[in-house]
Formats: structure tokens, sequence, C-alpha cells
């Protein structure tokens, strides 16, 4: 399960990071021709913030985990993608582009991966910092 949720991770950063790039790198033209009319009606300025969140949300997968430093920002950057894949499903929603929806809902989907109780991001953080994953509401008790 550790080894599935490393390389769920590692998917997932890797495609926030490619599409945050790709927002921030080029002009508002060249985003439409790729399929991402929406940027047609969004302000430039938002359109950067949304790719900047991509950008810092797959570092904040990877590089707490790799470096080992403040553990807690995976959790964080976890659920900061979730919100921008559930912002995304809306803004396609209120669009009508109900073809790119599946496409956030995939992307929200790891954000969920393991959840009992809400603990999903503290789950994901456990696995990739090598701590003990929380226990599960439905295992029983074995203590004495």
């Amino acid at each position: 399960m550790n080894i599935t949720l490393r390389i769920m991770a590692g998917v997932l950063a890797a495609a926030f990071l490619a599409a945050g790039a790709m927002k921030l790198s080029q002009f508002k033209e060249k985003l439409v021709g790729s399929g991402m009319t929406w940027v047609e009606h969004v302000p430039r300025g938002a359109v950067r913030a949304i790719g900047t969140v991509e950008v810092l949300g797959a570092l904040g997968l990877i590089l707490p985990a790799a470096l080992g430093f403040a553990p807690a920002l995976v959790a964080w950057a976890t659920a900061g993608l979730a919100l921008t894949m559930l912002g995304a499903a809306l803004l396609h929603a209120r669009r009508k582009e109900m073809q790119a929806i599946p496409v956030n809902l995939v992307l929200l989907g790891p954000a969920a991966v393991g959840r009992r109780r809400g603990l999903a991001p503290l789950r994901l953080l456990r696995v990739l910092t090598g701590g003990p994953p929380p226990p599960s509401p439905a295992a029983p008790c074995l203590r004495p």
C-alpha cells in the first residue's frame, strides 16, 4: 500500500507540475489552442495564480518527504490540490464543459485515497514520511 501511494503521489505531482508550468509559461492563445478554452474568459492573473497553486502543490507532495523537512506540507498540498480540482470541476460545470469534469474528478480522487473519517491527507502524510498508518476506525482493538 505504501508503494502504491508513493507512486500515486509521484504521478499526481507530475501531472500538476506539468499543468501548472504550462499555465505559467504560455500565452492564453496557446493555452486555448491546446484545449483549455476556459482561459479565454478568465483574467491572465487568475490563470497564473492557478498555475502557481498547481506547481506549489506538486512540489508540496514530493519535496517534504524526499528531503525530510516539514512533513505537514504534504497534507496541506493534498488538500490544496483537491480544492483546486473541485473548483475546476465547478468552473467546467458552470461553462457546460462536461467532458472536462471527469478529468478533474480523476485528479481529485488521489486526495481521498485511504479516506477514513477525513484522514486522507494525514494517511498520505504518514505513508510518505514513513510513519505508521493511522488506525482504521473499523479495526477492532486487540489490546487486552
